[in-house]
């Protein structure tokens, strides 16, 4: 390792790979054999049940539930990947992340500015704002606004790239205390992984209630 941060490097030779590693879930989905459901697919159904479940209370929008889930599906696919040594960690990437999010949150600002003009116009202004500061009211909410993908993305990227960082400090050293330290820091790194794809995934939905 040339440096700390080489091993977030995408492009590692001429002919790099790491970012097909992002495609890799395609090989590991579940498939159907049987009439009856296996354990992968057991899983993933109490999943999607759960998830649906909870965006219920989050949007009023049905055919968005599809998408999200399946976009919390690709990010903690690759959250978990990226645990694996010698796996390129893509969701670590602002690519990767930005890519997920700006498409999004376009698309509901379009929908939203062409639906709903009035609501959108309601929600630059938050009620009672005496007259004297509504001007800056309204710059901040733009701003707000407008730095949600950005945030988003942030947040996945700086929380996967922290704990691969601690990894790479705590893999030189060999005392037995820093190998029970680093099994902790897998636990926490695992449930990092799982949490990050629900934030994402509801962070999303509640945009999409707003317009």
């Amino acid at each position: 390792m040339m440096n700390l941060f080489s091993t977030f490097d995408p492009c590692t030779g001429k002919l790099s790979m790491n970012w097909i590693s992002t495609l890799l879930f395609l090989l590991i989905l579940p498939k159907k054999f049987w009439k009856k459901n296996n354990t992968q697919e057991t899983i993933l159904n109490y999943l999607f049940k759960f998830m649906n479940s909870e965006m219920k209370m989050n949007t009023k929008y049905k055919s968005i539930k599809i998408l999200l889930i399946s976009m919390m599906i690709l990010i903690l696919i690759n959250n978990l990947m990226g645990l694996l040594p010698y796996v390129f960690t893509s969701s670590s990437h602002m690519v990767f992340s930005l890519s997920l999010s700006i498409p999004m949150w376009i698309s509901y600002m379009m929908f939203g500015w062409k639906k709903n003009t009035k609501l959108m116009l309601t929600n630059m202004l938050p009620k009672n704002t005496p007259k004297m500061i509504m001007p800056l009211m309204i710059l901040i909410e733009l701003t707000s606004n407008l730095i949600r993908p950005y945030s988003l993305a942030i947040r996945l990227s700086a929380n996967m790239i922290a704990g691969h960082l601690l990894f790479s400090l705590l893999g030189e050293k060999n005392m037995l205390m820093f190998m029970i330290v680093m099994l902790f820091m897998m636990v926490f790194e695992l449930a990092v992984s799982m949490i990050q794809s629900y934030v994402f995934m509801t962070l999303m939905t509640l945009y999409s209630s707003e317009v």
